[in-house]
């Protein structure tokens, strides 16, 4: 098991982690770090665990965002999709139109000169 140390809000901490994963949960600490120093910026230091709580629930809420996006983009991919399919099964039913339009013309062409024959 690895270990890596973190700095939240001017504080360090070490916490375990899986093998590989230290730079990760490095990135995941700054990130959550930047929020604390931004909700401080803004309402000062009112205590560590008020301040945690505070950016826990602003990562919640861009997690929240992030789901949706993802939601509605995967709606979107499905709405083009079926758009898709059903492009293709109007191409599929023009070119049996155009086959069968081919077929009867050469039938039509094949009837005329064999009626100029005799």
């Amino acid at each position: 098991m690895g270990k890596v140390s973190v700095t939240i809000n001017g504080r360090a901490f070490t916490i375990g982690c899986e093998e590989g994963q230290e730079a990760y949960l490095r990135d995941l600490a700054r990130h959550l770090d930047g929020h604390i120093r931004d909700l401080s910026g803004q309402v000062g230091q009112i205590g560590d665990l008020r301040l945690l709580l505070m950016a826990s629930l602003v990562v919640a809420d861009e997690r929240r965002e992030a789901v949706r996006r993802v939601e509605t983009l995967e709606a979107e991919v499905e709405t083009l999709k079926a758009a898709d399919r059903g492009r293709a099964e109007a191409l599929r039913a023009d070119r049996e139109r155009l086959a069968l339009s081919i077929d009867r013309a050469a039938e039509r062409l094949e009837a005329l000169f064999a009626a100029s024959d005799t």
